[in-house]
């Protein structure tokens, strides 16, 4: 069996976590990593302590020994190592954003496009069972006319505390929760209902201006649907991540990404269909589809212009 051979750039949370999912499946092989972070190397190492850590982005990119380069550092660098890639002409595989704002997204995007290179980013609803079973639901007509969408966000604290080595994402230049986490919610709207325009949005900020967002509402329409935003921080209780898609017939409500839930009456019922955890499941069916996209087969994933129409929206969100 011929496996992807994989570059890692970015040893964070995301970038750990990737580690272990590439480790898992049988397609893939991680040739190298890198992060100019010793604390995050050292992480790392403590599940894989035979991980080949790189020299840097220079020799990893350029070494002629990886397929693909999966970039999971700060938004302010993916363009110089997504640049590296294309030079070399290797598949990109992106976190998001794909940038730290508009000008230097779009000139990536425009740079992917140019040189041809095959790109995606790391939607990974795009690839969940809950997001697949109501997409072809909604396509069977299943839900009915939908009638509106509503996204709730609310975090006893942001960063959450899992986050806090992400020191960036409490900032307003490039963090907060909705470039962290609507985006994702953003991703699946579009993808489900077509093209997002702001009816309008109201993000509140804290007295120190340099801090990212506390709370914000916003209304997107989805052609004629509604799609009502709601989202803070602060306060003693669950967090709360839901996408509900309310239809005449059925309604649909996926909470933390993976799980989903129906409706045809009062009470919410679990429409998963396997008894696995979806958490666990999701990253390996998204690199099922990583092997689909390299190996020219159809798959479900985002590409580069997909992220960059979200990136759009929240920008303009936030900017409100």
């Amino acid at each position: 069996m011929v496996k992807h051979r994989v570059g890692i750039i970015g040893l964070g949370i995301m970038g750990r976590r990737m580690v272990v999912n590439f480790n898992n499946h049988p397609l893939f092989e991680i040739v190298g990593v890198w992060d100019p972070s010793e604390q995050s190397i050292s992480k790392t190492r403590i599940d894989n302590p035979s991980i080949l850590i790189s020299e840097g982005p220079t020799e990893m990119i350029s070494n002629g020994r990886i397929d693909l380069l999966y970039i999971a550092c700060p938004p302010e660098f993916h363009k110089a190592y997504a640049l590296m890639a294309i030079e070399q002409k290797i598949p990109v595989y992106l976190e998001k954003p794909l940038g730290v704002d508009i000008t230097e997204s779009k000139e990536l995007v425009h740079e992917l496009n140019k040189s041809k290179t095959p790109n995606i980013v790391n939607f990974v609803q795009a690839s969940c069972e809950a997001m697949e079973i109501t997409q072809n639901e909604l396509r069977s007509g299943s839900a009915g006319e939908v009638t509106s969408v509503d996204v709730v966000m609310q975090y006893q604290q942001w960063p959450r505390s899992w986050q806090v080595e992400a020191d960036w994402l409490r900032f307003r230049s490039a963090g907060g929760y909705t470039r962290e986490v609507l985006s994702h919610f953003i991703f699946v709207t579009e993808r489900l209902f077509g093209p997002a325009t702001i009816n309008f949005s109201n993000p509140l900020y804290p007295q120190q201006k340099e801090l990212c967002e506390t709370h914000i509402q916003a209304q997107l329409f989805c052609g004629p649907i509604p799609i009502n935003i709601f989202g803070s921080s602060g306060g003693v209780g669950p967090d709360r991540q839901e996408v509900t898609v309310w239809g005449t017939k059925k309604s649909y409500r996926i909470s933390d990404f993976y799980f989903l839930e129906t409706a045809k009456d009062p009470t919410w019922h679990s429409a998963l269909k396997s008894d696995d955890d979806p958490r666990t499941t999701t990253l390996q069916r998204q690199l099922d589809n990583v092997d689909k996209w390299l190996t020219g087969n159809d798959h479900p994933l985002a590409s580069a212009e997909d992220a960059f129409s979200v990136q759009i929206i929240i920008e303009n969100m936030l900017s409100n």
